[in-house]
């Protein structure tokens, strides 16, 4: 499994609408996205607090290949939407999780 982390750049004239914006996108390439069979969860959006046009879409993926696959017919899809609304392509990296221990011996009620 990896993680695949999407950069959106949205243009400034539309900062007060990025919300809105970002589920107009999931519209556009979720449902495809769902039927994949290497789909393995729903994407999260974090919006940057100090760049509110910048947003990091990030969501689990069984392989780099078959993300691949299906980010690269997605152009049809976003082409108007990228064009309209951001100010280039969005970016895209893929995550490997480190394994680390969780061996720490506080109690913080979670």
């Amino acid at each position: 499994m990896i993680h695949v982390l999407e950069t959106w750049e949205i243009k400034d004239d539309f900062a007060d609408r990025v919300p809105e914006l970002m589920q107009k996108m999931d519209d556009l390439v979720g449902p495809r996205a769902h039927e994949h069979p290497a789909f393995l969860g729903h994407a999260t959006f974090y919006q940057h607090e100090a760049q509110p046009t910048k947003v990091w879409v990030m969501y689990p993926w069984r392989s780099r290949e078959e993300a691949e696959d299906l980010i690269g017919g997605e152009h049809p899809l976003l082409g108007d939407f990228e064009a309209t609304y951001c100010t280039g392509p969005r970016e895209i990296s893929y995550l490997n999780e480190v394994p680390h221990e969780h061996d720490h011996d506080d109690d913080h009620d979670h």
